[in-house]
C-alpha cells in the first residue's frame, strides 16, 4: 500500500511496496524475492545470505517459510558436482521472481502516477498540521516573513498574512536567529484578543501602535462584562477583539459596521512550524 511521506522541501511523495500473501501469511516482499534472486545469481544460498546481509539460518527460514506457503519448492538444494552442491530456484522459484519483478514495476509506474497528482496533499497535510496547533491566543495567522529590520536590543519582523495584509512583531535578537526568521520563511503570528484595541473611526487619527487591521464587524458576542468583536478581513481572514461592554455600546458597535483592529508590534508572539 502507499504511504505518504514528507520530504526536507515541504513536499510529498508517494511510495508504496508490494507483498505477496497466501491465506492472510505473507509470502514475501522486495526483502525475499532480492534473497531469491540473489540464490539464482550466485547458485549458494551463503552468498546469497552474505549479500542480503542476514545470517544463514536466516535466509534458509525464509526460504522455507515461503516454500510451506507456496506449497511446493522455490528452492532446492543441488547435491555433488564440482562445488560439492548448491542451491537453486526451482521453476516455480523462478517464476515468482520474474513475475514479482513485473508486478513491481507496474505498482512503481502506478505510485509514480498517483504521486504527480499529491501536489493537493501537500498543501492539505501541512493545512491541517497548522490546524491541529493549540495556543490560548485567540488570533493565529500564517503569514511569510517579508522584512527584518535589526535594532540594538530587538528586531522587528514584518509578514504578510491573508489579503495581503502586513504585520509587525518585535522579537528579541535570539528569538530571531532561534526561529531562523529570514525573508521568504514561513512564520505564525499570534495575538490575544485582549490586547486588541477596536476603533471605528481612524481617518486623520495617529496611533502608537504599529498593527492595524480594517474590515467589517461580522459577530458580535455580549457577557456579562466583556463583548467579543469579531471582524472580517479582506481575503477571508478574521480578527477577534475583547472589549468591554461599556466600549461596545460607546463605539455603538454593529455587524456590517467598518471596523478596524489596532495593537501593538509587542502584543504580536511569533512562532514557525516545528
Amino acid at each position: 500500500m502507499p504511504d505518504v511521506t514528507t520530504m526536507n522541501d515541504q513536499t510529498i511523495a508517494l511510495r508504496g511496496s508490494v507483498w505477496m500473501t497466501v491465506g492472510g501469511e505473507n509470502l514475501g516482499g522486495p526483502g525475499r524475492i532480492a534473497l531469491l534472486a540473489a540464490i539464482h545469481a550466485s547458485g549458494s544460498i551463503t552468498q546469497a545470505a552474505k549479500a542480503m546481509k542476514m545470517s544463514y539460518k536466516a535466509a534458509w527460514d525464509a526460504i522455507d517459510g515461503m516454500n510451506n506457503l507456496a506449497g511446493e519448492p522455490l528452492v532446492e538444494r543441488l547435491t555433488g558436482g564440482k562445488g560439492g552442491g548448491g542451491t537453486r530456484l526451482t521453476r516455480r522459484g523462478q517464476q515468482l521472481v520474474d513475475n514479482f519483478r513485473l508486478i513491481e514495476s507496474e505498482h512503481r509506474r502506478f505510485i509514480d502516477q498517483l504521486s504527480q497528482q499529491a501536489e493537493g496533499v501537500t498543501n492539505d497535510y501541512f493545512l491541517i498540521r497548522r490546524m491541529t496547533m493549540k495556543t490560548s491566543a485567540r488570533n493565529q495567522f500564517l503569514g511569510t516573513v517579508t522584512a527584518v529590520q535589526h535594532g540594538a536590543v530587538n528586531d522587528e519582523i514584518e509578514l504578510a498574512i491573508v489579503g495581503d495584509q502586513k504585520l509587525v512583531a518585535t522579537v528579541t535578537h535570539e528569538s530571531t536567529e532561534g526561529l531562523g526568521l529570514r525573508l521568504g520563511a514561513e512564520a505564525f503570528a499570534l495575538i490575544k484578543a485582549s490586547s486588541i484595541i477596536v476603533a471605528t473611526d481612524t481617518q486623520g487619527a495617529r496611533f502608537s501602535a504599529r498593527n492595524r487591521l480594517a474590515g467589517t464587524v461580522s459577530r458580535l458576542q455580549t457577557g456579562a462584562v466583556n463583548t467579543e468583536v469579531v471582524i472580517d478581513l479582506p481575503g477571508g481572514g478574521a480578527i477577534a477583539a475583547v472589549i468591554t461592554n461599556e466600549s461596545a455600546s460607546t463605539l455603538g458597535l454593529a455587524v456590517g459596521q467598518p471596523a478596524t483592529a489596532i495593537f501593538k508590534a509587542s502584543s504580536v508572539i511569533v512562532g514557525t512550524p516545528a
